[in-house]
C-alpha cells in the first residue's frame, strides 16, 4: 500500500500540470463549427451542430491540455435541403454508420504570439483518422473560453465525396467553441 501511495504521489511531483488544467464543456450556445468548400468553382459553406466533448485547458500549463471534441454528422447544413440530404448519404458522410466527426488532441503547444497555440491530434470521419495540426486562439469569457482555430482539410482523406471532377479536394474548418467550465 506504501508503494502504490509513493507511485502516485511520485507521479503526480513529476506532473503538477495534470492538477492545474481546469475542465470545460463545449456548448452549442455560442458556438459554431463551420466549412467552406469550392464546388463548381463556387464557394459553399455549411455547419454542422450538436457539439459535445470535453476540454482541460489552462493556458499556463498548455502541455497538460487534453481537447476531445464531436459534432453530429446528420446535423451538416449548407441552407440546401436536398443538397444536405445528399451529403449525409454513404458516397459523402454516411451518417447512419459514422454519425459522429471529431477531434482528439495528442499534444498543445504554446506558440510565440500570446493567446495563440497550436493543437495537434487526431480528426476523425467516417471512421478514418488523420493527423492534423490547427492553430487556435483561447479568450477567457463568460466563466469559460472561447476557442477560435481553422485548418484546411482534405476531403478525399476521409473519403468523402470520392473522385469529383467539380468538387474541390480541399476545405476550411473554422471552430469557434465555446465551452464553460464543467
Amino acid at each position: 500500500m506504501k508503494l502504490i501511495a509513493f507511485f502516485c504521489c511520485s507521479l503526480l511531483s513529476l506532473c503538477p500540470q495534470l492538477l492545474l488544467a481546469q475542465s470545460y464543456i463545449p456548448s452549442d450556445n455560442g458556438s459554431t463549427v463551420t466549412f467552406v468548400i469550392k464546388n463548381l468553382g463556387f464557394s459553399v459553406d455549411g455547419s454542422f451542430k450538436n457539439l459535445q466533448g470535453s476540454i482541460k485547458f489552462d493556458p499556463n500549463t498548455p502541455e497538460a491540455a487534453i481537447f476531445m471534441v464531436t459534432v453530429d454528422a446528420a446535423t451538416i447544413n449548407t441552407d440546401n435541403g436536398s443538397r444536405d440530404k445528399h451529403l449525409r448519404k454513404e458516397e459523402y458522410f454516411d451518417v447512419a454508420k459514422y454519425p459522429k466527426i471529431s477531434f482528439s488532441s495528442d499534444k498543445l503547444d504554446k506558440t510565440a504570439t500570446a493567446g495563440l497555440y497550436i493543437a495537434k491530434g487526431k480528426f476523425t470521419v467516417k471512421g478514418i483518422s488523420k493527423s492534423v495540426a490547427m492553430s487556435f486562439t483561447a479568450k477567457a469569457q463568460n466563466g469559460g473560453y472561447l476557442f477560435n482555430g481553422k485548418v484546411v482539410l482534405n476531403r478525399r482523406d476521409f473519403k468523402v465525396g470520392g473522385n469529383s471532377l467539380v468538387l474541390s479536394d480541399y476545405l476550411t474548418l473554422t471552430l469557434n467553441v465555446f465551452a464553460p467550465q464543467g
